[in-house]
């Protein structure tokens, strides 16, 4: 099928990848927004790692894996087109948000923002924090696919610290007007928080364009790495002037002196790192980003768009009536069919080699740039004989 855009989603230019990923050879995945399929040259930096480990230990350390981690934060920064000094890594996506929730002062400003369809990782930060002063607001979706950035301004006010949401909701892969939360936060002195880990690898990310003061996604999903690293972007100026009251070495300036009398931050936003990295996870992710670097987001936004439309058009001639945005330019990878019992039918999809995801009340779908077509006509052929839609 050629789409409007010209696109032919069933021989679309990407499609030469898929022969990198082995999952294909046995079954059809369609769960990229849970974890991005392995593919070869992830492999190949793996065992990299593994030959390096195996063949000089810990002297590795010192130019070799040091350099990784340099390549690392420079990759994951021109991913969203922002500066390196502007990059810490972390192990999870909670240890990024954990750093800067203990960063910021709540005395005269007690208030965080959140909305009910962020991962609730970004509301328990400060849920923890609430016997200590720390109020947090959550700010209601109307129709549980996206939340009007009017009805977020609306609740941010000068006792407001942060504005903390996502730019892609899990929950029904709407994509969130990003800049247009910053300018409301900063409008009333607050800050902004983004969550990109449903976005990073498969939307167009611009960090210094948006406006918005901390950003963090990794490799977990779309960008292909896997779990175990993630990168916390941090506005340059704002970097350099907060001080994070959690600590671990790697934040520390000059951390090879050992010293346990003094506490030196680095002063980028490698102040926001804690501890030792995961190697194994940072080469996943180098491997990964070949990918990414090689095709090139708005690539990957072409084509996975064409497919999410496709989906979305043969669901509804199914009978299925998808939970996402009205309008095509608001709609991500992740396209939600509602079911009775969504766990019940993923189970039937696995049982037909297909392998999707489940969330409250919906069977979970989410093409990339390695599927096609052919993919999701088999899902749904196959879910209508299980579900009653």
């Amino acid at each position: 099928m050629t789409l409007a855009s010209g696109l032919d989603v069933g021989a679309h230019p990407l499609a030469r990848y898929r022969n990198e990923f082995p999952i294909f050879r046995d079954q059809i995945y369609l769960n990229t927004c849970s974890l991005g399929a392995l593919g070869d040259r992830t492999r190949r930096r793996l065992e990299e790692f593994l030959d390096l480990w195996q063949a000089r230990g810990a002297s590795a350390w010192y130019d070799v894996w040091w350099a990784a981690l340099g390549e690392l934060r420079e990759r994951y920064a021109r991913t969203i087109r922002a500066g390196p000094d502007e990059i810490a890594l972390a192990p999870s996506i909670s240890v990024a948000i954990s750093a800067v929730a203990e960063a910021l002062d709540y005395r005269s400003r007690p208030r965080v923002v959140v909305t009910s369809l962020d991962f609730p990782t970004v509301a328990y930060q400060w849920l923890a924090k609430r016997a200590r002063g720390v109020e947090l607001t959550v700010v209601e979706s109307p129709d549980r696919i996206s939340v009007p950035v009017e009805a977020i301004a609306r609740v941010v006010d000068e006792r407001t610290a942060l504005v903390a949401t996502s730019h892609v909701y899990f929950t029904s892969g709407a994509i969130q007007d990003i800049q247009a939360v910053a300018a409301a936060a900063h409008a009333k002195g607050a800050l902004c928080l983004i969550d990109a880990y449903q976005s990073v690898g498969q939307v167009p990310v611009d960090a210094g364009a948006s406006g918005v003061d901390f950003l963090t996604a990794g490799g977990l999903k779309w960008l292909l790495g896997g779990p175990g690293v993630v990168f916390l972007y941090v506005r340059a100026e704002l970097a350099r002037r907060l001080a994070p009251t959690i600590a671990g070495w790697f934040g520390h300036r000059d951390q090879f002196a050992f010293d346990p009398r003094t506490l030196s931050w680095h002063d980028d936003a490698r102040r926001f790192e804690l501890g030792t990295p995961s190697l194994a996870a940072v080469y996943a992710q180098l491997g990964g980003l070949d990918y990414i670097d090689e095709i090139g987001i708005p690539a990957i936004r072409r084509v996975t768009a064409a497919l999410t439309e496709d989906l979305i058009d043969k669901a509804r001639d199914r009978g299925f009536r998808p939970h996402v945005a009205s309008r095509a330019d608001e709609r991500s990878a992740i396209v939600m069919l509602p079911a009775a019992d969504p766990a019940a039918a993923v189970r039937h999809l696995a049982t037909g080699g297909i392998i999707g995801d489940a969330r409250p009340g919906h069977i979970r779908l989410s093409p990339f740039f390695y599927n096609v077509q052919d993919d999701y006509v088999a899902a749904l052929e196959r879910l209508a004989t299980h579900v009653d839609h």
